[in-house]
């Protein structure tokens, strides 16, 4: 697959989907199986990430003060 970043989430999600399913197929000899899972893990981190920032954008949202939308650019690096 593409480099993550330039992937849709819902592509990425797909694929997740997609392994999930090869791997319970138990047709998979153990090297391919193998190389499934780590593809599904990195890609399970990569949607985690997605919806982390996706709900950091939300609370920034929400925070706006004055009952006013406030939208403040999202920032990986600014967060701890």
């Amino acid at each position: 697959m593409a480099d993550n970043d330039t992937v849709r989430f819902e592509d990425l999600l797909e694929r997740l989907e997609q392994i999930v399913r090869e791997l319970e197929d138990d047709e998979l000899d153990l090297d391919r199986a193998i190389a499934r899972y780590e593809e599904g893990m990195t890609l399970a981190r990569e949607c985690q990430r997605r919806l982390d920032d996706a709900e950091r954008r939300v609370e920034r949202i929400r925070r706006g003060e004055g009952g006013k939308i406030e939208l403040e650019p999202f920032d990986p690096e600014g967060e701890a």
